[in-house]
């Protein structure tokens, strides 16, 4: 693990942006080509938004993954963090844009649609985390930074809220995400009762 952990070290983080990056032109491409199916932009809205529930996922392990296991991403934990809103980002405009496009149906949508009115607190949440993702916000910010990037929390357990209440029935897959974040904030419990007792 020793060695593992040295080869990350030496990674760029803008590696990771870069990698990370990469199914946004291949999704285009497959959207115009007509390899997303018979509906094209559903499809594109759909891939994007479940890679940005996948990354918020990986966000929320790497801290588990160093106290269990030992492996040590923390380096590029702001990355994932920036590259999650990216694809947020993303589902939502190709909701608002090429699915919706009209501006009276996006805000009777949201406010009568349950699903999309927690998918957009979510997004509301999520914004300012990506606005002080930055040194400059760390280091004005001070103690906080980390108080309100534990919003990331609440963020998370609403895209995975949104995503299992768009499925249509009980499916296993958005159970399983689901699952996966709830499991992981309940292994943080200890650890903000301990933050709480310091502030």
């Amino acid at each position: 693990m020793d060695l593992l952990n040295r080869t990350m070290r030496k990674i760029p983080t803008w590696l990771v942006y870069l990698i990370g990056l990469i199914p946004v032109p291949l999704y285009l491409y497959l959207a115009q080509t007509g390899g997303l199916g018979r509906e094209p932009i559903k499809a594109l809205e759909h891939e994007l938004g479940e890679l940005a529930l996948q990354l918020m996922i990986f966000g929320l392990a790497i801290t588990p993954l160093r106290n269990v296991v030992g492996l040590n991403l923390i380096k590029f934990r702001r990355a994932i963090g920036v590259l999650t809103f990216t694809y947020v980002t993303l589902h939502l405009l190709v909701w608002l844009v090429l699915d919706i496009g009209v501006l009276s149906r996006i805000w009777a949508d949201i406010l009568k649609r349950p699903y999309i009115t927690i998918g957009m607190v979510g997004f509301l949440v999520m914004a300012p985390l990506a606005i002080t993702s930055n040194n400059w916000s760390v280091k004005r910010l001070g103690l906080k930074w980390k108080k309100l990037h534990q919003l990331t929390y609440i963020a998370a357990l609403l895209g995975g809220l949104h995503y299992v209440m768009i499925a249509k029935g009980i499916q296993l897959e958005p159970l399983l995400y689901m699952c996966a974040i709830v499991g992981l904030l309940a292994y943080r419990l200890p650890t903000l009762r301990r933050v709480r007792k310091t502030i």
